[in-house]
């Protein structure tokens, strides 16, 4: 039964590995949208209950109306993209934000958004990278467990209440 507005993921990259998110995420009652502008693989994008979006990554994330209910995850390993949806993400309300890349690339990534964007320190601490609990996946499909594993985490803090009934805040 579901109580209140219903579990969003925004997933930018529609590759094998935005693919195996979508598909595990659907099972878990999220309402998918894939961001994939990139012709080659949205040509070919075919996952019922996923809805599919061309749209440049950040215009999306804008559009999109992320809320505290809200989780965006680029996966397309393309910082041209990948930053995009991250610098407007990550000034929104969304309880996860998460890209793909090791922690060097995470270190960099945070630097140019600070640099190129102005991101804040406080924001930049809202991003999960490396994306995913730390399981030892190397696999897309074992990366996009590791995913939906730290979605399921964050969404489960944000289901508990606080110590006087009060409702937690979703962002982790």
């Amino acid at each position: 039964m579901l109580h209140g507005p219903r579990w969003r993921l925004l997933i930018i990259g529609g590759a094998e590995l935005g693919l195996y998110l979508a598909q595990i995420a659907l099972t878990l009652d999220y309402a998918v949208t894939v961001c994939e502008p990139r012709e080659e693989y949205a040509a070919g994008w075919e996952l019922g209950g996923v809805a599919l979006s061309v749209e440049m990554p950040d215009d999306l994330v804008l559009a999109f109306g992320c809320d505290e209910r809200t989780a965006v995850v680029a996966v397309t390993h393309d910082p041209k993209l990948d930053d995009l949806a991250l610098m407007e993400a990550l000034r929104l309300p969304c309880h996860y934000v998460g890209a793909l890349g090791s922690a060097a690339t995470t270190m960099k990534r945070k630097a140019r958004l600070a640099e190129h964007f102005g991101l804040t320190p406080a924001q930049l601490d809202k991003l999960h990278g490396p994306v995913g609990l730390v399981i030892g996946s190397r696999t897309p499909a074992e990366i996009a467990v590791s995913i939906a594993a730290d979605l399921i985490a964050s969404r489960s803090a944000c289901n508990r209440e606080g110590a006087h009934g009060e409702e937690r805040s979703c962002r982790t």
